[in-house]
């Protein structure tokens, strides 16, 4: 099913063709950039030049420097402040994923 904008797209692109403001673009010519998943390239491609992290990447990395820093307690109050924080951590990761799963 073709996209409702489709023609209008290509109507502008035609317009900027004639007018030549396709003319010279930087890697004319050149293949485009393999892709692994097509899908989310845009997205992707958004982050990173955003300079982004996704929230499951940022929760990962908390969970270890968490449980790094776990390691290294040696109160038993602090201890387990520290264990309620891992654990507070790995449900919003948890809930993360189910929402990737469930909405992409």
């Amino acid at each position: 099913m073709a996209h409702p904008l489709d023609s209008l797209i290509d109507q502008i692109v035609q317009q900027a063709t004639r007018d030549g403001k396709m003319d010279d673009l930087p890697g004319a010519g050149k293949r485009l950039p393999h892709v692994d998943n097509p899908q989310d390239a845009v997205l992707a491609r958004l982050m990173k030049e955003a300079d982004a992290t996704a929230p499951v990447v940022v929760l990962r990395r908390q969970i270890l420097a968490a449980q790094e820093k776990l390691k290294t307690v040696a109160d038993e109050a602090e201890k387990r402040q520290q264990m309620l924080y891992i654990s507070e951590l790995q449900t919003k990761l948890a809930l993360e994923m189910e929402a990737f799963r469930k909405y992409g």
